[in-house]
């Protein structure tokens, strides 16, 4: 029994190890393009080389000077589309509701009759 159960054991571990073996070798690129990948890596700053460089500092795609980032942060101020604080939170939508007062009460009352909301313990 014991000799069944290792000889299964081991034909299970070397068929893992022969489906992970095919798997590694269905890579198509050539030890040349990963050497080469690896260079350019590096020449772009992609990759670190231990822990003094890490984590990568990314290279901004936009140079925005200090004046144009101040105008879009009043643009956005002014837009209505930045809180500042917590006295103008939420953000007002500058889309305004359509749905009068009386069509809210009779949607709610509707919610309660039919057992959608339920009531707040006391």
């Amino acid at each position: 029994m014991k000799t069944l159960a290792s000889l299964l054991l081991i034909s299970a571990s070397l068929i893992g190890t022969t489906a992970y073996a095919q798997d590694a070798q269905t890579n198509s690129l050539t030890r040349a393009q990963v050497v080469a990948e690896l260079q350019a890596a590096k020449a772009a700053g992609q990759l670190s080389v231990g822990e003094l460089d890490y984590p990568i500092a990314i290279s901004q795609t936009r140079s925005l000077s200090r004046e144009q980032v101040v105008a879009e942060l009043a643009a956005a101020k002014a837009a209505g589309q930045l809180s500042v604080g917590e006295l103008d939170y939420p953000i007002a939508s500058s889309h305004p509701s359509t749905v009068t007062r009386a069509e809210v009460v009779a949607e709610l009352y509707a919610a309660k009759a039919a057992g959608q909301l339920s009531e707040p313990e006391a």
